[in-house]
């Protein structure tokens, strides 16, 4: 099987400076060159992938969003709740802890769309930002198989 990647994820922007600017600013994403597609559009680099940001007008449904795992969580989520963006409407709570201990922010952009923040360790964070976390086993009920669940996995070429 040929070696399988996320290159990249593209939203929507309502307001294309404006979205770009949210996602340097909270997440420190870089511009880069972006061709001509006709319309206003622009590509950010985060990590060695990228995010695309293509101006239009649409509807925003709730629950698709694409996720990301940042260097510093906790600044991030100061500046979240700070500004007013955290995202309640998606699971009912912005902040979730997964049966691994792994930990899922939910936010908004500018033109609504969904994004989820992650960290690795809820024990890691500090007891103000801890006790604003839902834990999911808490919320619904668990099976074997769903506790075995992971957001971090290993690449196929490191369980070989």
């Amino acid at each position: 099987m040929p070696a399988i990647y996320l290159n990249h994820v593209s939203v929507s922007a309502k307001n294309l400076d404006e979205s770009t600017r949210f996602y340097e600013e909270l997440l420190g994403m870089e511009r880069i060159p972006t061709p001509n597609f006709g319309g206003n559009v622009q590509w950010l680099r985060i990590g060695a992938q990228q995010l695309h940001l293509a101006e239009r007008e649409v509807t925003i449904n709730n629950l698709n969003h694409f996720g990301i795992t940042v260097d510093d969580f906790v600044s991030v989520y100061r500046r979240a709740k700070e500004t007013g963006i955290l995202n309640d409407r998606m699971q009912g709570y912005h902040l979730c802890e997964l049966p691994d201990g792994n930990v899922q922010l939910y936010v908004k952009d500018p033109a609504g769309n969904t994004l989820e923040i992650n960290h690795p360790d809820v024990n890691t964070l500090p007891d103000d930002i801890r006790a604003d976390v839902t834990r999911l086993v808490d919320a619904f009920p668990q099976s074997d198989s769903n506790l075995k669940a992971k957001l971090y996995v290993e690449p196929e070429d490191a369980r070989v």
